[in-house]
């Protein structure tokens, strides 16, 4: 019997845990990473960023059928499960006014910063069959997120790709007047500085590898408009938070992850501040990392029915 990861949400595909003869079976040079831990269990060291990539393009082929996923050794090789888990809260958003997951491609999502790995657009088309449009300010992780279109041409009409030329928009210049979407999803720049990025990739190499010399790799990082911008995360989610007022009825939801707990007084009082109608905070937990969605609309409850449908 496999234990259940029961952090995650109860939709998440990943629940168990992984069976490595599947995953093998999808990815052969997966099995030079595994071995068989000290509980017995067969797992793979995640300090290895290689042994991180094979795995992750083992999941996206077997749970959600994509086939040659890849992304060059500097860019963010993220947790699938975690993605997954924020896929399935925005889900549960749209279900207030029903019971029914809402499905199709009547559902319009915008991933902002989608980069060079695709995910979540990936996953929520494949799990949802939402229409997808990701967004990034990196020409190159773009160039990447459309090669494994290429490879998936049956993902590769519901996944759009657009490139924001400027930095310092969130919306403008992706958004046109008649752009209507259920949500807006990102998962934020962490750390406010390339020094704060690589000691916070040094603590997590430590934890893994449990040893107090670790040699420090990218695993956990990538390249600097994934990992880090001026300000870090309560900059960079405050501007998507003033900016969303602008664009207030093309976009039910808009949600970003948030990873430090301290700066959502900051973030909830920026809300009151530009009058959003509602503001929610949805708590996710895979592992001994805490994270959480905030999600906010300025739709009023009785105007949401069958919204943008």
């Amino acid at each position: 019997m496999t234990a259940e990861k029961s952090t995650l949400h109860p939709r998440n595909l990943h629940r168990n845990s992984y069976d490595f003869e599947q995953l093998i079976s999808c990815v052969p040079e997966l099995k030079h990473y595994v071995f068989i831990n000290s509980y017995g269990n067969q797992t793979i060291n995640f300090s290895i960023p290689k042994a991180v990539k094979l795995l992750n393009k083992a999941l996206l082929q077997h749970f959600y059928s994509v086939k040659n996923w890849d992304i060059p050794d500097e860019n963010l090789c993220p947790p699938i499960p975690g993605r997954a888990d924020y896929i399935h809260y925005l889900a549960d958003l749209l279900t207030e006014n029903s019971k029914e997951i809402p499905k199709g491609l009547s559902v319009k999502v915008l991933d902002i910063g989608t980069g060079a790995n695709l995910v979540y657009p990936l996953i929520a088309h494949q799990f949802y069959g939402w229409e997808m449009l990701g967004t990034d300010i990196n020409e190159k992780s773009l160039e990447n997120a459309q090669k494994i279109l290429d490879e998936n041409p049956d993902f590769s009409s519901h996944i759009q790709l657009k490139f924001q030329p400027d930095s310092n928009f969130i919306f403008k210049n992706i958004l046109c007047q008649e752009n209507r979407f259920a949500f807006s999803m990102c998962n934020p720049p962490f750390h406010d500085s390339e020094e704060s990025a690589m000691k916070g990739n040094i603590r997590k190499t430590k934890n893994l590898k449990k040893s107090k010399t670790p040699k420090t790799n990218l695993n956990f990082g990538g390249q600097q408009s994934e990992l880090w911008c001026e300000g870090g995360e309560l900059a960079f989610i405050s501007k998507i938070i003033e900016e969303s007022a602008l664009f207030s009825y093309q976009i039910l939801w808009f949600t970003c992850l948030v990873s430090k707990q301290e700066n959502l007084f900051k973030l909830t009082s920026l809300l009151k501040k530009v009058k959003a109608v509602e503001v929610k905070t949805i708590d996710m937990a895979q592992g001994q990392k805490i994270s959480r969605i905030l999600a906010w609309t300025f739709v009023p409850k009785e105007n949401r029915k069958d919204c943008f449908k």
